[in-house]
């Protein structure tokens, strides 16, 4: 059997983390949101507030793992997709907002939540 493509295993760990956070209540609202300024894993409504989830899967934990690579630049670019979907869907606009990442490895084989992982400032 081949193995799976990076992309492949991507989509699956998306598909993992959409299942697993739907079960604590949250709701999508859009799936793989693309602009020029980057691309939105899942956006999902927790109560009222918009959530902005980047997926992280790493099949080695060398260089810190699934957390570790998501730096700075990376941040900022979700950030500013974020900001360019709250512009383009005004509905959400005055919702508020925060940027949560799930983490999984082929190390460990639990999904990591972690709500509210960074900020925008």
């Amino acid at each position: 059997m081949p193995e799976r493509s990076s992309q492949q295993t991507g989509k699956d760990a998306e598909r993992l983390a959409l299942r697993h956070l739907e079960q604590q209540g949250l709701r999508l609202l859009a799936q793989n949101w693309a602009c020029r300024r980057g691309e939105l894993d899942l956006v999902m409504l927790d109560g009222d507030t918009v959530v902005f989830v980047e997926v992280r899967y790493r099949q080695h934990a060398q260089w810190g793992g699934a957390l570790a690579s998501i730096d700075g630049r990376k941040r900022q670019k979700l950030i500013l997709a974020a900001q360019h979907f709250l512009q383009q869907q005004t509905r959400w606009a005055n919702h508020p907002c925060r940027f949560d990442v799930v983490t999984m490895d082929s190390t460990t084989p639990r999904l990591n939540w972690l709500r509210n992982a960074f900020d925008s400032q």
